[in-house]
């Protein structure tokens, strides 16, 4: 079965920080989006295709496939699972996926957000959901780069 060695919320998906210091931290082979408007869009799948290094395989699904696929997978790939917002990992896992920490690394500005944490921001809505997942059992880190000290979402929500 597949390990997933990093669940990160990060509105940009795959940049060079993901590619460049989570991928080589982690020892990921396997890149998993797991986001309803990207999986839909041509476009953009081929825009992630072309940012993946060699090497890595890439598969976008929607939030149910992407659930089907974490619950069935027999692969022995390493995962690093990517979704823009916290209210995706909170559908996964509510469909009974098992995670067990979710790291937090791009939250940008947006409507109906506000600063949560130095350059993340979360709307009221989210950290709502950033408490379900917490609670579920969950642990929620804010970490931008591998090398920085995770900060405890737990703590942040007092």
């Amino acid at each position: 079965m597949s390990e997933i060695v990093l669940a990160r919320i990060d509105d940009r998906l795959i940049h060079g920080q993901v590619m460049t210091a989570w991928l080589q931290y982690t020892d990921g082979d396997h890149i998993v989006i797991i986001d309803d408007e990207t999986a839909k869009d041509d476009f953009l799948k081929t825009v992630m295709e072309m940012s993946v290094p060699e090497g890595v395989a890439l598969d976008i699904f929607s939030v149910d496939d992407g659930a089907a696929f974490l619950k069935n997978d027999s692969s022995s790939d390493k995962l690093l699972l990517l979704a823009k917002t916290p209210a995706v990992y909170h559908d996964l896992v509510e469909k009974g996926v098992n995670l067990s920490e979710i790291i937090v690394g791009g939250m940008g500005a947006a409507k109906n957000r506000t600063k949560f944490y130095k350059n993340i921001s979360a709307s009221e809505e989210e950290k709502v959901l950033f408490k379900q997942i917490i609670d579920a059992g969950v642990t929620v880190k804010v970490q931008i780069v591998p090398s920085d000290k995770a900060t405890d979402v737990a703590g942040l929500l007092k």
